[in-house]
């Protein structure tokens, strides 16, 4: 009896046993699904944390550029690094912080603000000199970009088209159009990943621990703590700028505008507004710098009104002119020459380099209301700026360096007071530059800090008075 009730006693421990190891094991599933269920939800609230931290840069670069318009004033900088209000802030369970990587002329490291894509050169707008003078840009590999950008199938000598994108496995076509990615540059013939990130394998624009390490894990890096982002840090596809003053008004076109027009930009008088026009009669105006030749226009001596008017044009004999029959170029100078007197350029310039930075903002060279591929003088890096017509990386330095010791240009015409600026440099750049940013590349990080789970959003959009316009968006960083 006594073995019998023993029996039944170890039977019992050992259901009690195997159950308990089942109310563990259930318990313990149970409390993973939980977390899984936590951590999903906590994943889900960092991308909104991100998405908010998206919102509040696009609220606070709207509020910067009515506030620029109502200084009038073409740019403050003040987003671009601004940790008090994009630094780790607290929202909820969670925080956010919109960050971006800082460039070797900003000493690198991480600064808290926003980048803008007016301090990088438009691969769908630049010229091929200009793209010539990447570090990295073959011959080759150039004529492959133009290729694969213009709307014809007809390849340069060493580019390629539709033929050898078929030959491909998988094959496709080149697009014959402006690109619509960064990315699709990888598409190009010649185009790698290394051109294109550098050390940035997975292209989120930041200098993660493995892209910092020298050789001990891909990609191999120069451990120097500043991210090499290779083409992409110099190239977009989005900038633009709008052809308007600080205040938002449309510039006033030296080429066409009359004298009163004229008159009514502060900084050109009546007699000035006079002087252009006369000036422009007898020389197109090609870009602003030109105002620098202006000079009074005063008749010639008869003398020489006379002997123009025997001239046939291009200064030799022409057959109508053998035969006594006016060409019709004659014809029409003649009559020009009834109408108004023949004047001549004469005297000292009427418009000084000063005169020309203060008025520079509120005027232009043609009808466009907008400038795709301006660069901003005020952001772009010395590598960026290099590539411009006539400016060599020393030039491209100092323009840097003086921005920061001097603070930013008021307008494109201060460049002038660079050291090595010249006005024949000036006139190439001035069709290609700007002085503000109004398009914008936002990366934002959610994190909650209980269960560490994170989510980052990059957003490109484009400011104007009217809305906050995205041009791009991309979770996968």
């Amino acid at each position: 009896m006594t073995q019998r009730r023993g029996s039944v006693l170890v039977g019992l421990l050992w259901c009690l046993t195997l159950l308990s190891v089942v109310v563990i094991g259930v318990l313990h599933l149970a409390r993973l699904d939980l977390k899984v269920t936590q951590n999903y939800a906590d994943t889900i609230q960092a991308r909104y944390l991100a998405l908010a931290g998206v919102e509040k840069a696009k609220a606070l670069l709207y509020r910067d550029m009515m506030e620029r318009q109502r200084a009038v004033k073409s740019h403050s900088g003040e987003l671009h690094s601004l940790p008090e209000q994009f630094r780790d802030v607290r929202l909820g369970r969670g925080e956010f912080s919109v960050f971006r990587q800082g460039r070797r002329d900003e000493g690198g490291g991480i600064l808290y603000g926003v980048s803008d894509e007016e301090s990088r050169l438009n691969v769908n707008h630049a010229s091929s000199q200009e793209l010539s003078k990447i570090l990295g840009m073959t011959e080759d590999v150039l004529a492959a970009i133009q290729d694969w950008r213009d709307g014809d199938n007809s390849a340069r000598p060493s580019g390629a088209e539709a033929e050898h994108y078929a030959s491909l496995r998988p094959p496709y076509l080149p697009r014959n159009g402006p690109f619509q990615t960064m990315r699709e540059l990888l598409m190009v013939r010649g185009v790698t990943r290394e051109l294109l990130s550098g050390e940035d394998a997975n292209q989120n624009g930041l200098l993660d621990p493995e892209e910092d390490d020298g050789r001990a894990s891909l990609p191999v890096d120069d451990a120097d703590g500043v991210l090499d982002s290779g083409w992409s840090e110099l190239l977009t596809i989005d900038s633009m700028a709008r052809n308007e003053n600080s205040a938002g008004q449309a510039r006033v076109d030296i080429k066409s505008a009359d004298e009163r027009t004229l008159s009514s930009v502060r900084g050109i008088s009546e007699e000035l507004a006079k002087a252009i026009v006369a000036y422009r009669n007898q020389d197109e105006f090609e870009t602003i710098a030109d105002l620098l030749d202006v000079r009074a226009m005063v008749p010639q001596s008869p003398g020489a009104v006379e002997e123009n008017s025997r001239r046939p044009p291009g200064g030799g004999p022409q057959s109508g002119a053998r035969s006594g029959t006016p060409l019709p170029q004659q014809q029409s100078r003649q009559r020009s020459s009834e109408a108004q007197p023949n004047l001549q350029p004469t005297g000292p310039p009427l418009i000084n380099e000063d005169l020309l930075i203060e008025i520079a903002d509120d005027i232009t060279t043609g009808s466009d209301t907008e400038q795709p591929g301006a660069i901003n003088i005020n952001t772009a890096s010395p590598e960026v700026l290099a590539c411009l017509p006539g400016v060599s990386r020393e030039l491209g330095q100092a323009i840097v360096a003086y921005r920061k010791s001097a603070g930013y240009f008021p307008n494109i015409a201060a460049v002038l007071k660079v050291d090595g600026m010249t006005r024949d440099i000036f006139k190439q750049l001035a069709p290609k530059i700007c002085a503000r940013s109004e398009t914008f590349r936002i990366l934002s990080e959610g994190r909650v800090p209980l269960t560490g789970a994170r989510r980052r959003v990059e957003m490109v959009v484009r400011v104007s008075s009217g809305n906050v316009e995205t041009l791009s968006y991309r979770e996968d960083l």
